[in-house]
């Protein structure tokens, strides 16, 4: 009897056409394509990169000088201004943080494909940052938002690189979150998440040490330069004037009962439309104090403390209430004077110049610091854009949804960039305000979570097809 003859097996790829082959990557090819065209088009849409009072010329002002700021700003950014200095053009920056725009970009779409997402999930997952204009506009203005999402984004891929995080790519990711912290503050605590994360995942000790040593090094350094110029070891000298503001929303001196030290810093009848207002309000409590607002940092702390730990679920309803604007269909402006959208503007935007800072920076950093106007026809083109809010806000509530959905489980894949989203999302709304502005760098880490708790769904098993079976003759 001759034997039985059994069809040949599938090959293992010929199923999934979009593995790990060139085709995979056709799709977000043409994605950062465009996104780079279209980051061309703003660069000839705008003649110089957009300056903010007082936020850009006090990170150009650190560059120059290279001394930490006293106030609210530390200095990442502005080593990162120090080193473009030798161009003398705002606009160079601009260009350059263009491209790290677009590696951010490709450092999404690199760790999801790493975590075998396919090309089209992976590519779907970096379309925000790619195209939503709020970060386009980001990127060509002189802030620190773009260099701490492509901090915080290097990071998550470092640690989520391979399934066991090695000892150098564990050093890798706690410096470079610490940069991000020192670029903006309320990324340190970034480090105590990621370090939770290993001991989740019993990565081991020197991975461990290894991050933890990694992270909180450069800060202990920062800190000590910030000490040797302002008498203090930290990291920026704005913390206390900030929570206080938080607290001028709900404060109850009459529940509080602060000691007489701290009395004068109570709600004196001044009423702003947003708690980040309170800290440049002139009739604000804090700003009739002599000194100025910074020198009374630490009572200020002190103060905002003692009304947390009397009226916690006042607190807690403020940043509820605040964070929620995120979410929303339609943009809330917040405070009023501010307008949130998602659209290229057209105009000139004039600087303030009787500010004697923007005269010293135009000498030394860039004779040409101008304010910033559109060109035309391109900003014409610009204006056409269309990326609704509900993208920009509603869906960003959907994948954090998605995302922490997936953070439940026993691999929990998508629980640190998860985690990173939410931190990120509602640290600067505890510690101080919500702004629209703030909220930028949770997206991207959103997506990520998001496409890593779709991808580990469990799916339906298909019943195996039956194998086909030929007999010979006898």
């Amino acid at each position: 009897m001759t034997p039985t003859l059994r069809a040949t097996p599938r090959p293992l790829n010929a199923a999934r056409p979009d593995g790990r082959t060139g085709r995979g990557h056709r799709l977000f090819a043409v994605a950062l394509a465009l996104a780079a065209a279209l980051r061309a088009l703003v660069m000839l849409g705008y003649d110089t990169a957009q300056l903010y009072w007082y936020d850009s010329f006090t990170y150009l002002d650190t560059a120059l000088h290279l001394r930490p700021n006293g106030a609210f700003h530390p200095a990442g950014y502005s080593w990162f201004l120090w080193l473009m200095r030798p161009f003398h053009s705002v606009e160079v920056i601009a260009g350059v943080q263009h491209l790290i725009g677009l590696g951010v970009g490709v450092m999404i779409y690199v760790l999801l494909r790493r975590r075998s997402l396919p090309g089209w999930g992976a590519t779907l997952a970096a379309l925000p940052v790619l195209f939503d204009p709020s970060f386009l506009r980001l990127e060509h203005a002189i802030l620190s938002d773009t260099q701490v999402i492509a901090l915080v984004v290097g990071a998550l891929l470092a640690v989520m690189w391979r399934e066991t995080v090695s000892v150098r790519l564990a050093a890798l990711a706690g410096l470079l979150l610490a940069l991000a912290g020192l670029t903006r503050t309320a990324a340190v605590p970034l480090i105590g998440l990621a370090l939770l994360h290993l001991l989740i995942r019993r990565a081991g000790w020197r991975p461990f040490v290894a991050m933890a040593l990694a992270g909180t090094l450069p800060l202990a350094a920062y800190a000590g330069w910030y000490a040797q110029h302002h008498g203090r070891f930290a990291l920026s000298g704005s913390d206390g004037v900030a929570l206080w503001a938080r607290t001028m929303t709900f404060a109850d001196c009459s529940v509080v009962k602060p000691p007489p030290r701290e009395a004068p810093l109570c709600p004196n009848g001044t009423v702003v439309d947003a708690a980040s207002e309170y800290v440049w309000a002139p009739t604000a409590s804090l700003n009739r104090l002599p000194g100025g607002r910074f020198a009374h940092n630490d009572l200020a702390r002190s103060f905002a403390v003692r009304v947390i730990t009397a009226q916690p679920l006042d607190y807690l309803a403020e940043v509820v209430k605040d964070t929620s604007l995120a979410f929303t269909w339609e943009p809330v402006p917040h405070p009023r004077r501010m307008n949130p959208t998602t659209s290229f503007p057209r105009g000139s935007w004039a600087l303030p110049e009787q500010h004697a800072l923007i005269g010293e920076v135009r000498r030394a950093y860039d004779t040409d610091i101008r304010g910033m106007r559109s060109v035309e026809p391109f900003a014409s083109l610009l204006a056409a854009y269309p990326y609704p809010w509900f993208l920009h806000g509603t869906l960003f509530g959907v994948l954090l949804l998605a995302g922490g959905i997936g953070s439940v489980g026993r691999r929990r894949p998508a629980l640190l960039p998860w985690a990173f989203a939410m931190f990120l999302l509602v640290a600067p709304v505890a510690a101080l305000d919500f702004d629209h502005r703030y909220v930028l760098p949770a997206i991207p880490l959103a997506c990520v979570a998001a496409a890593l708790a779709l991808a580990g769904t469990p799916r339906p098993r298909r019943r195996p097809a039956p194998r086909e079976e030929t007999t010979a003759p006898r």
